[in-house]
């Protein structure tokens, strides 16, 4: 029996324009990504072989595939692996997320346009006593924050819920480093 399910066309960027006026369009792609259809995959069109994303779209649940279109030009597409939704993604400094106590603090952000998340959940997790946790629930994953968290020592774990529509994190308050 065939599959009657339509295939979703892959979500066309290309970044050739902003690459050649000098411009970063990491921003641009991760909003892209953000906007993808559960099971979608984007065409990225480049004016190098994008090496260093494809680590970052890995992290994401996404394989690659990268072939030079001529010119020096490169297209890539990102499929999302299979399985891939629901993955949760951990902070190095994690220690036994399953071990965290329930939340004591809930933030539905669903309905904000960023930066405001991430301001909410640094204050949020800031105001934590260490060992604290926090929920939140975000529209797409913040991935300017992760590095935020650890640097003020928070440890954090999230995911996408099984629709792919809902970024969920844990964020366990911890202690600022010594720097």
């Amino acid at each position: 029996m065939s599959d009657i399910r339509e295939e979703i066309a892959p979500k066309e960027v290309d970044v050739r324009p902003i690459l050649r006026s000098g411009g970063e369009p990491f921003q641009l792609i991760m909003e892209a990504v953000n906007g993808l259809a559960p099971g979608q995959s984007l065409k990225l069109l480049a004016t190098f072989r994008p090496q260093p994303l494809f680590r970052v779209m890995a992290s994401r649940g996404f394989d690659h595939e990268a072939r030079e279109i001529g010119g020096g030009d490169w297209e890539v597409l990102f499929t999302p692996q299979a399985g891939a939704a629901g993955r949760v993604e951990v902070s190095a400094a994690a220690e036994n997320p399953e071990a965290w106590p329930d939340p004591s603090e809930h933030l539905d952000l669903t309905d904000l346009d960023p930066p405001e998340p991430m301001v909410r959940i640094l204050s949020a997790a800031d105001a934590l006593a260490p060992g604290q946790v926090l929920f939140a629930l975000l529209t797409r994953e913040p991935i300017f924050l992760f590095p935020e968290l650890e640097k003020r020592g928070h440890q954090w774990v999230g995911n996408f819920d099984s629709t792919g529509t809902a970024y969920r994190i844990l964020v366990r308050a911890g202690r600022p480093r010594e720097i």
